[in-house]
């Protein structure tokens, strides 16, 4: 079941006035970031996520000997011969401040770059939500175009430009590396931040889905079906999984039997397996299941994202509860407690994140 999204309230900065957008010189007292000069219309709480940031070439950025306003440009001519309007709009903030328009939100900070490394009020994902889950103290998201994470439970979000493109469709953590798969390949990380492409017999190829505990890596691959890894995905060995499995997000692997696994299978639903990913059964939940995460303090709790309803389990999948998500959510994913569910649903080429503390009956947009 899903309700619709919890009311954002910077949703409000969707209506401009004419007043917002043509003031002539505008005062900056006390600001301390750039402004976006370019045919964008931006006001105070709005951003610009990094899919736009390329073509944003001007900026002004208040200075001692000019501290206080900014002029409107000359307007430029195209190729065709028309003038082309740039409007703006000045925002006096204290020391952060957030340009943007549209849908997609981007904090700029000072001293933050425009590459999508600064902390992101909706991380940009590029279309489509893959993965939602948490490693350790930090939650992750991704999507078709790219990758962010979160130190502070999902308030704020740094993109991960070492992931741009990668197209992230899981996670796993090995002692101190962490690994993301995707297309094309499998990225590892030994600050959970920069991210390098793995390379030879452990590149993998697409990687459908990944997970990981105990010390054991598991990756769902296109080309190699289903493997496994001991040194953090330094080495492979087949698992021989059963033939049309089509393992799509997150491996859960149990820490106390990292034999145990369950996955979401886009042939047969949610699937669980006892012996490594070598046979596997059905598990039930929801049709369709694209995610599927549990608590890490009790992996008999269970929640799994289905393509048009969520579930919760208690028992290990033996029985399931329906879970209400916010409209549109692709993923969710436990807090390292247990008592938060995190969920995630795609907004244009951004993530907007909710969390719940009373399973899924009330959310709050984090984002």
């Amino acid at each position: 079941m899903r309700q619709p999204r919890p009311a954002n309230p910077a949703d409000r900065h969707s209506d401009l006035t004419a007043e917002d957008r043509s003031p002539a010189t505008a005062d900056l007292s006390g600001a301390a970031a750039a402004v976006c000069l370019c045919p964008h219309t931006i006001r105070p709480g709005q951003a610009i996520h990094p899919a736009s940031a390329p073509n944003c070439k001007d900026q002004y950025v208040p200075t001692a000997s000019k501290p206080t306003a900014i002029k409107k440009p000359q307007p430029k001519t195209s190729k065709s011969g028309r003038r082309i309007s740039r409007r703006w709009v000045a925002i006096a903030t204290a020391a952060v401040i957030a340009l943007g328009a549209g849908i997609g939100f981007f904090l700029a900070t000072s001293g933050g770059s425009r590459d999508g490394t600064a902390a992101a009020i909706k991380p940009y994902v590029g279309g489509d939500l893959h993965v939602l889950t948490a490693l350790g103290d930090r939650l992750y998201v991704g999507g078709h175009d790219g990758g962010a994470v979160s130190a502070d439970n999902g308030r704020t979000w740094t993109q991960l430009a070492s992931l741009k493109g990668a197209d992230p469709m899981g996670a796993a953590a090995s002692g101190d590396t962490t690994l993301i798969g995707g297309h094309p390949g499998l990225f590892r990380s030994t600050d959970g931040t920069s991210f390098s492409k793995v390379t030879g017999q452990g590149g993998l190829g697409d990687v459908h889905a990944l997970g990981g505990a105990g010390g054991t890596v598991y990756a769902g691959t296109a080309a190699r079906g289903l493997l496994a890894s001991n040194d953090g995905g330094g080495s492979w060995e087949a698992r021989n999984a059963e033939a049309g499995r089509m393992f799509m997000g997150v491996i859960l692997v149990d820490p106390a039997d990292p034999q145990r696994l369950i996955a979401p299978d886009m042939s047969a639903g949610l699937v669980a397996s006892a012996d490594g990913g070598v046979t596997w059964k059905p598990l039930g939940g929801p049709g369709g299941a694209m995610a599927a995460a549990w608590d890490p303090t009790n992996t008999q709790r269970l929640l799994a994202v289905g393509m048009a309803e969520s579930a919760l389990s208690s028992d290990g999948g033996k029985t399931w509860t329906p879970l209400t998500v916010p409209q549109g959510a692709a993923a969710a994913t436990f807090s390292p407690d247990g008592t938060t569910i995190y969920a995630a649903a795609p907004e244009g080429s951004t993530a907007a994140v909710f969390a719940s503390t009373d399973q899924g009956q009330t959310w709050k947009a984090l984002n």
